[in-house]
């Protein structure tokens, strides 16, 4: 595919375009509240760091999000346990106070559904890093989401994350792009999403019944869904890999 990179800061003209491609996650991820308040705020407040990739007909194909935040700031120093909602709320509560950034985090890259298997992924990860670089940065940080851990959600993810090949790569397929970019595991962030909603709500999201208390598997979830029957509600506690790429 012949692919061209911009940022939004460079073509503005292109956020509703950015905006209006397919999204892939699954439909429960997106009432993550920090998310939800967020997410949808990097194309328009830091547009410079809202990457998209356009097809040889100018289709959207792709987007990459990442912020700057303080991590050596004042109580922080450590990536965080809460991972991706953490790094979002850090990221935006420095913008509002003029905090100098330190680091930059990846947030999120998504490829298009009929674009998917070319490669994209690794290339919007690599222009993240070109980005980070350019700005003076020198090092981005990554709570990635594995995209197979899906398949065993009952696997602990401690285990998963360092399964690895016999080529010394992991075997999980997006944390192995990240480890072919220079990057490598620093921790792991147990609750870097939290989905808290009615039974009513999963319902509606999953189309599944929820009506036995206990730990549902839900598709696209890496981890069971916690489902409380007696009080009427489920959480979904989403745990992601920290991974540091040195610039």
């Amino acid at each position: 595919m012949d692919i061209k990179v911009s940022s939004l800061a460079e073509r503005p003209d292109r956020l509703p375009a950015v905006f209006g491609m397919t999204d892939t996650w699954p439909e429960f991820v997106t009432h993550d509240l920090v998310g939800t308040t967020h997410y949808g705020r990097i194309p328009t407040e830091l547009p410079e760091y809202a990457l998209f990739a356009e097809d040889e007909d100018g289709r959207v194909v792709a987007h990459a999000y990442s912020v700057p935040f303080a991590l050596d700031a004042e109580g922080r120093g450590t990536l965080p346990a809460r991972g991706w909602d953490q790094v979002l709320a850090w990221a935006f509560a420095d913008l509002r106070r003029g905090t100098r950034p330190d680091t930059v985090s990846a947030i999120s890259v998504t490829i298009a559904l009929d674009a998917q298997g070319h490669g994209l992924s690794a290339l919007m990860l690599s222009a993240m890093r070109d980005n980070a670089r350019a700005r003076g940065f020198r090092e981005v940080v990554a709570p990635v989401r594995p995209n197979a851990k899906h398949r065993e959600p009952r696997t602990p993810i401690t285990e998963y994350a360092h399964r690895v090949r016999p080529d010394g790569l992991p075997e999980d397929p997006w944390l192995r792009v990240h480890a072919r970019a220079g990057a490598t595991i620093d921790s792991i962030a147990p609750s870097s999403m939290t989905v808290s909603g009615s039974l009513e709500e999963w319902r509606r999201w999953t189309g599944l019944p929820f009506d036995t208390a206990g730990d549902v598997e839900v598709p696209g979830a890496l981890v069971p869904v916690r489902c409380d029957v007696e009080h009427g509600y489920a959480v979904y506690v989403e745990p992601n890999v920290w991974m540091r790429h040195p610039l």
